[in-house]
């Protein structure tokens, strides 16, 4: 017999706490002046946000695979090396974002969170975070002109 509430539904779960997160923004946008698509207010992107992830979640929970029966016991080891890459990487960007500018800690988040996967090669690794690089460039300073400096020394 298949029970719903156990460890192997992770896609029913994170499409549903998706679709919950989702709800509470388009909830809490709505409070906000929301506008048209002409003249947006302050409240347009978190309700666009938040249907976006409703729908994202809907499709998750939708498309998650059946229950793996309870008599199969798998045991799956924690990926420390991922976590560990990932924890590191966000604590290098704040650092080199705070002291170097955008295009070091964009870099140093990419490189050190893609050596976290075990497939990922320094090669891979160093070609993802150089177009990462020229995308955040691209995006956040070029287009958005966000006040972040390339680079900072001090």
């Amino acid at each position: 017999m298949y029970s719903f509430l156990n460890k192997y539904n992770k896609d029913y779960y994170g499409g549903g706490l998706m679709m919950l997160i989702g709800l509470a923004a388009a909830i809490q946008g709505r409070t906000y002046n929301v506008g048209t698509m002409s003249k947006m207010g302050s409240g347009f992107f978190p309700v666009a946000l938040g249907v976006l992830l409703i729908l994202a979640g809907a499709m998750i929970a939708l498309t998650a695979k059946a229950a793996v029966p309870a008599d199969i016991k798998t045991q799956v080891a924690p990926e420390w090396r991922g976590w560990l890459c990932i924890t590191l990487g966000i604590i290098a960007f704040v650092v080199l974002g705070r002291y170097g500018g955008l295009l070091p800690a964009t870099f140093a988040i990419v490189f050190i969170s893609a050596m976290g996967d075990r497939q990922n090669t320094i090669g891979q690794a160093l070609s993802l975070s150089l177009v990462m690089t020229a995308v955040a460039v691209a995006v956040f300073w070029w287009a958005l002109q966000l006040q972040f400096a390339l680079f900072r020394w001090g």
